[in-house]
């Protein structure tokens, strides 16, 4: 198996982080794999927000917590509390992609940090896709965060990534192929 399909097979979503520092580095690489990323018409609607401080990381990481903890729907916030009550999982790195809300941006975003998780596995670093950081840009004391993060003018909450040393090791998840359908291609009846 090649180290790309090797590197795929082998990721796994990362839920427990040391808080190891992620290193000067590292984070030159998985920002080179970001902007290395495809966007539709090489458009690139995003842009890459790296928070590599921890106390940062962790004030809001409570702040989420505590916008979830006053939501109407408990889901989030109970399931995350059955995980050992933090949001962010004592990462000490957080990579944002904003979007700018064009027609492709939120793939594109995807993309984008999909190329950081695989970097991110290639390194020997632990990951995990966090959608749940929207939370914290949203009403007035989301504009607020969104300036003190540096969003551009316009931007929202793309997708955000949650990265550094894995505290142990983890399965990756099954592979269902059910969920797969191959159509091919069917030769001429004469």
């Amino acid at each position: 198996m090649n180290e790309t399909l090797k590197t795929i097979a082998e990721r796994y979503s990362c839920r427990d982080f040391t808080g190891t520092p992620v290193t000067d580095g590292q984070i030159k690489a998985l920002v080179e794999a970001a902007a290395a990323a495809p966007s539709a018409q090489n458009r690139m609607p995003w842009h890459v927000i790296v928070i590599n401080d921890k106390v940062l990381i962790e004030q809001l990481d409570g702040e989420g917590m505590r916008i979830l903890a006053a939501a109407e729907n408990k889901n989030s916030y109970e399931r995350i509390i059955s995980r050992g009550g933090k949001m962010f999982y004592h990462a000490p790195c957080m990579i944002i992609a904003t979007s700018d809300g064009s027609t492709f941006s939120m793939i594109d975003c995807g993309i984008l940090i999909q190329n950081v998780a695989l970097a991110a596995h290639s390194l020997g670093l632990g990951n995990v896709i966090c959608g749940m950081a929207r939370v914290l840009f949203s009403g007035d004391e989301g504009e607020e965060r969104k300036k003190r993060l540096n969003f551009p003018d316009g931007h929202g909450f793309g997708i955000s990534i949650l990265v550094g040393e894995a505290k142990c090791g983890k399965e990756p998840h099954a592979l269902d192929m059910n969920k797969v359908t191959i159509v091919n291609r069917q030769p001429p009846v004469i």
